[in-house]
């Protein structure tokens, strides 16, 4: 019996190939690839911008419908807006009230006030003391006139405090400013949380006057928080404003919240950290921050 040519033997396995591919054709729910993801669809060429109203938000202010707790930048968007960052007063993620705080008059100030006063006088006669004693007569307006001074970042806009502090210069190497105290008020309790931020940027041919680092992060800690946010925030109000190859933050905080109720740890320290651009992709970039914020 004569053995087959390798002509022959190629034609077979064509028509073995050809056989195959009918296969695949008359059964088009058969997936050729059963272990592997299936491709997703290609995104349109232009996709039409989500709704982004800064009036509109669930929870303290801060979450869209996506579950997110900051909203993301204008730039994601493509909204155009006058300061730094994407609402049209400039606050910055705002909450519910914060723009009727922002343009209440001297009589709406008042007012406000004496509502809280009355609110913190309710308080008092709840915990079983009494507003009328010498040691507290005064005690809600005193403390109506702190709070709003602890909060007074829902009334500053991000575009009057970096105002024009942003300088043309040459410099492409890392920028820290470390150390930066900062105390804020737990949304959860309504009690103070203090530490330490350090912010770092590499310039993008723009940069924020040093000063402009610290008072960003004041206007976010004079605001209800949770230290992750607060975190992200600073980085995003930094990232937006002069457009770096990348932004970091690190916080350290002891939380009242945990120290004197509660679990009641005194000297625990929580440590967040937002990573923006290089510092996020580049690894070096990352250590070498981290480095230099520890060094003393």
């Amino acid at each position: 019996m004569s053995s087959p040519t390798p002509d022959d033997s190629t034609g077979a396995r064509i028509s073995q190939s050809l056989h195959k591919l009918q296969m695949l054709h008359a059964a088009p729910d058969v997936d050729p690839h059963p272990r592997g993801r299936s491709e997703d669809p290609a995104p349109p060429a232009n996709p039409t911008p989500p709704s982004w109203s800064p009036h509109v938000r669930e929870g303290y202010g801060f979450r869209p419908s996506s579950g997110m707790s900051t909203p993301p930048t204008a730039s994601v968007y493509g909204l155009e807006a006058g300061s730094p960052l994407p609402d049209p007063n400039g606050l910055g993620w705002p909450a519910k009230s914060t723009v009727s705080r922002l343009n209440a008059t001297p009589a709406e100030r008042a007012a406000r006030e004496q509502k809280l006063a009355s609110a913190v006088r309710t308080i008092l006669e709840c915990i079983g003391e009494d507003p009328d004693r010498e040691g507290l007569l005064k005690t809600p307006e005193r403390y109506s006139q702190a709070l709003m001074w602890m909060t007074r970042g829902y009334e500053e806009r991000l575009a009057d405090i970096i105002n024009d502090a942003i300088f043309a210069e040459d410099h492409d190497e890392m920028v820290i400013v470390r150390d930066i105290d900062i105390s804020s008020l737990c949304e959860h309790h309504l009690v103070p949380f203090m530490g330490k931020v350090a912010i770092a940027y590499i310039p993008n041919n723009l940069v924020l006057g040093l000063s402009k680092l610290a008072r960003i992060a004041e206007t976010f800690s004079r605001r209800l928080q949770v230290q992750e946010r607060l975190t992200k925030q600073i980085a995003i109000a930094v990232q937006e404003a002069i457009k770096p190859r990348g932004v970091a933050v690190v916080m350290e905080a002891t939380h009242l919240c945990m120290t004197m109720r509660g679990v009641q740890k005194p000297g625990s320290m929580t440590v967040t950290s937002c990573m923006l651009g290089c510092f996020r992709t580049q690894q070096k970039t990352r250590e070498e921050f981290l480095t230099l914020i520890k060094g003393r």
